[in-house]
C-alpha cells in the first residue's frame, strides 16, 4: 500500500536523435550531430525536423550548422522533395515508416541504429501532441459536448 519502490527496473533509458530515411531505415544520434555530418554521408538528401512539417505546406531543409537535438524526430528526404508541397499521402507515409522503424529500435526487434551510435536499448517514446492538459487522465473516457446558442443582436 502507499509509495513502493522497486529495484526491478535498473534498464538505461538513452535519449537520442532519430533519423528515419524514405526507405524505412533509422539512425540514431546519441549525442548531438550537425546536420552537414548527416548529409556528408547522405549526399542525395536533406533533413527536415518532423515537427516543421504540414499537410499542403513546402517541405524546408534544416540548415546544415544545425544540430539534431537529443529526444527529436528527424526526416530524410530527397533533394526532389524540397520545395514541394507534402501531401497528405505522403506524409501518412512517412509516418509509416517512422512508427516501423520506432518500434524496431523500441520494441526489442534486434539492433535497429544503423551506425548511428546510439547503443544501447532505446526506450523513449514521442508523446502525442494536444492530448494532455490537467487532471492526470482522471477524466478519461468522459465526453464533452459544446452547447452553443445563437444570441439575438438588438
Amino acid at each position: 500500500m502507499g509509495n513502493c519502490n522497486s529495484d526491478e527496473s535498473t534498464s538505461v533509458v538513452t535519449t537520442t536523435a532519430k533519423l528515419v530515411f524514405l526507405d524505412g531505415a533509422l539512425q540514431e544520434f546519441s549525442s548531438p550531430v550537425k546536420v552537414s555530418h548527416v548529409l556528408q554521408k547522405n549526399p542525395a538528401c536533406f533533413v527536415c525536423d518532423s515537427d516543421d512539417m504540414y499537410f499542403d505546406d513546402f517541405v524546408s531543409a534544416m540548415d546544415g550548422e544545425e544540430e539534431l537535438r537529443l529526444g527529436q524526430l528527424y526526416f530524410a528526404l530527397p533533394l526532389n522533395w524540397l520545395g514541394q508541397p507534402l501531401q497528405a499521402e505522403d506524409m501518412a507515409a512517412l509516418a509509416v515508416k517512422a512508427s516501423v522503424a520506432l518500434e524496431k529500435s523500441c520494441g526489442g526487434g534486434g539492433g535497429g541504429g544503423g551506425g548511428g551510435g546510439g547503443g544501447g536499448l532505446v526506450e523513449e517514446r514521442r508523446e502525442r501532441r494536444g492530448g494532455g492538459g490537467s487532471g492526470g487522465g482522471r477524466h478519461k473516457g468522459r465526453k464533452f459536448t459544446a452547447k452553443l446558442s445563437v444570441i439575438e443582436e438588438d
